[in-house]
């Protein structure tokens, strides 16, 4: 499942990196959910940059149990101002250092180098300019910018890890159920466009621009 050998006498140690609560979730939940199924763990670290407070505990819920299957798991919500970031990017860059120093990881989840939200762009940018020895995924996020690619990294998932994914959204992301675009017609139709890319019925697709054998 990864262009890797798995690491002797311990398990992945996964990074996810999100701008916004439930970023993490709508790009990459389902292959989350299919890595601990399939493969040991060590630590999953699951950082979020921008929040306030009712966000903050929606997204601390969401992540306990996407990640109820990992044996060890830390989650950090910060407090960095939604749609700021780039004029944050000096304080941001700090906290992914200092990230580095304490946590190795073998996989990185982030944004897509060329997504049009400006927080997205920004923790992609850190991602690549902080971590050099690292798979690095970067995962999509449908939006009204239309900012959709061409990935060439896909996760295949069927239907019932999907729609746990999307469970989970649904019941705990309450402060975003007034959005237009926040229902499961939304958060199937790109894996079920991107099973189709890749023959298979849902999948998550990642951009994987460096990978080494």
């Amino acid at each position: 499942m990864l262009p890797f050998k798995l690491p002797a006498h311990r398990g992945l140690r996964i990074l996810c990196l999100g701008a916004h609560c439930d970023d993490i979730e709508i790009g990459a939940g389902g292959t989350l959910l299919r890595l601990q199924e399939e493969y040991p763990i060590e630590k999953i670290e699951w950082v979020v940059l921008a929040s306030n407070d009712v966000r903050k505990q929606e997204a601390e819920n969401s992540a306990r149990q996407f990640l109820n299957k990992s044996a060890s798991s830390k989650i950090e919500v910060n407090s960095f101002r939604d749609g700021f970031l780039p004029f944050q990017a000096e304080a941001v860059k700090g906290y992914f250092e200092e990230l580095k120093k304490r946590f190795v990881p073998d996989l990185i989840f982030t944004h897509y180098r060329d997504d049009r939200h400006q927080d997205h762009r920004l923790v992609s940018d850190l991602t690549w300019n902080t971590w050099r020895n690292n798979l690095i995924l970067e995962y999509e996020i449908p939006k009204y910018d239309g900012d959709l690619g061409k990935p060439n990294f896909y996760i295949s998932l069927d239907a019932s890890m999907l729609e746990k994914r999307n469970q989970i959204l649904l019941a705990t992301f309450v402060s975003q159920q007034s959005k237009h675009w926040f229902d499961r017609d939304t958060f199937n139709a790109l894996p079920r466009l991107r099973g189709m890319e890749s023959a298979n019925q849902f999948a998550e697709a990642f951009y994987a621009r460096k990978i080494t054998l």
